[in-house]
């Protein structure tokens, strides 16, 4: 089916913390966004057998009501927010409300007919909740230290270090948590063994990882490198020839990737000849880990993509 002529019926939907904004074949609806407004607005789909719902990832707000129209079987397609509104400004409209929000995003699933979002298996949620618990358990440790090295009474610093104790040891529960699950999962736990063959990557990158891109072993090594923001981009015009450099993609799959990378240039034999070979070439050291991460997450979507790729000796 070409991406021009599309027979299926679009609803914009704006997410709010609490409240949704619906826009449905030319009308406007306003509903709440809890279970009660969800009912709603599989009532008002209903009608529409064809319908695929356009809403943009909302930092949480939008995974209860894209839970429920996918256990619903109705087609969702979670889009980017900065897509949605460079796709908006595109056609010169820079006012911005619910009920155009909603509008926008119904006429951007008609103009792009961008894919469903497919859910994912119980495990595969559950891991990205406990990764992302454990993400801000990190972040609240460092900013933590970072404070306490100003403290000078102390009752500060006494509870600083019981706070940091806790920390400490909800970031294990964490991690322990996370263990056991990809140990009771089958597919999860093959995939973390693939993933633990390459040096560099443990438990905690491989669980990151799986969590925060489960298309991994489902994409091309550009698109994989895309998605953890690690794909350099042209910035040509003319005859100049700009500076590439990355953007975009999935910042904690980058960060916990540079962590792996730093590792890896000194343990794997490959990577680290890699890395001095463009060093030697006088890449910066930036430049040349950047490229080594881009490596890895190639590799890795290598290893889950097909079973029967090895890694050199």
């Amino acid at each position: 089916m070409s991406q021009n002529n599309c027979p299926i019926i679009y609803a914009g939907l704006d997410i709010a913390k609490a409240s949704l904004a619906l826009y449905l074949k030319g009308s406007f609806h306003s509903l709440t966004n809890d279970p009660a407004g969800h009912q709603a607005l599989l009532k008002r789909l209903h009608s529409f057998p064809g319908v695929c719902v356009i809403c943009e990832a909302t930092g949480g707000y939008e995974k209860a009501v894209v839970a429920a129209l996918q256990a619903a079987q109705v087609k969702v397609a979670v889009i980017e927010a900065g897509r949605v509104r460079h796709f908006a400004r595109a056609q010169g409209r820079r006012a911005k409300s619910d009920p155009i929000d909603a509008s926008v995003l119904a006429q951007y699933g008609q103009a792009i007919c961008p894919p469903p979002t497919e859910p994912l298996p119980p495990s595969q949620v559950r891991l990205g909740l406990l990764s992302t618990r454990r993400q801000q358990l990190v972040q609240m440790t460092v900013e933590e230290r970072g404070r306490a090295e100003h403290y000078a009474d102390p009752f500060s610093l006494r509870q600083s270090r019981q706070l940091l104790r806790l920390l400490e040891k909800q970031i294990l529960q964490c991690e322990q948590a996370i263990t056991q699950l990809i140990q009771e999962d089958a597919e999860l736990n093959h995939k973390a063994q693939r993933l633990d063959q390459i040096p560099g990557v443990g438990a905690v990158v491989a669980s990151t990882v799986l969590a925060e891109m489960p298309e991994l072993g489902k994409l091309s090594d550009g698109a994989a490198a895309a998605l953890a923001g690690l794909a350099p981009y042209d910035r040509d015009s003319g005859q100049q020839q700009g500076i590439r450099s990355i953007g975009g993609g999935r910042k904690t799959v980058r960060c916990i990737l540079y962590m792996a990378a730093l590792s890896a240039v000194k343990h794997d034999p490959i990577l680290k000849a890699f890395y001095l070979r463009l060093r030697a070439a006088g890449k910066k050291p930036k430049l040349a880990l950047t490229a080594a991460m881009r490596k890895l997450i190639v590799l890795m979507n290598r290893l889950l993509k097909n079973p029967k790729f090895q890694l050199a000796n």
